[in-house]
């Protein structure tokens, strides 16, 4: 599974998002997940603040991996976010983020929810990648990133 059209649909990748504070940001994606995976945003928002509480997810280089657990998924899904202007994330290196990919799992999928997490950050530890990410034009290109790169990577 190095293909992350597992864990992320087209309409889960979002640019040009505007956000003045972590909490916001946190609130947008739980909104735009609630809508796409009929999902409760309150419930969503709740459970990626929970976790930030435990340490903030923001590892560097302005990248944030905001991650919960939710019941009511059959599946690991995601939510990729290309920030407009960074926002503060109180991040590993203080640096504030503009690059955001939200996990979000069922409540017994332990591994599962590990094996996703650690490849969206093998992922975004790529300088190379994440260049290409700040730099796509569009959300297609985004997308395309996170899915033809994958496959011809494991051809």
């Amino acid at each position: 599974m190095n293909d992350f059209s597992d864990l992320l649909l087209p309409e889960d990748v979002v640019q040009g998002m505007v956000a003045a504070t972590k909490k916001s940001l946190l609130q947008q994606a739980a909104a735009i997940l609630a809508e796409n995976h009929g999902l409760d945003a309150k419930a969503i928002a709740d459970a990626l603040s929970a976790r930030e509480k435990l340490g903030s997810t923001g590892f560097g280089g302005g990248v944030a991996i905001p991650h919960g657990k939710l019941a009511g998924l059959s599946h690991v899904v995601g939510l990729f976010v290309r920030l407009t202007q960074p926002v503060e994330f109180q991040a590993i290196d203080d640096l504030p983020i503009d690059l955001v990919f939200v996990l979000l799992s069922p409540p017994d999928a332990g591994a599962t929810h590990l094996k996703a997490l650690a490849r969206v950050s093998r992922r975004l530890r790529d300088r190379g990648f994440v260049a290409k990410l700040r730099g796509a034009a569009s959300t297609d290109a985004l997308y395309a990133l996170f899915t033809q790169d994958e496959e011809r990577d494991a051809a």
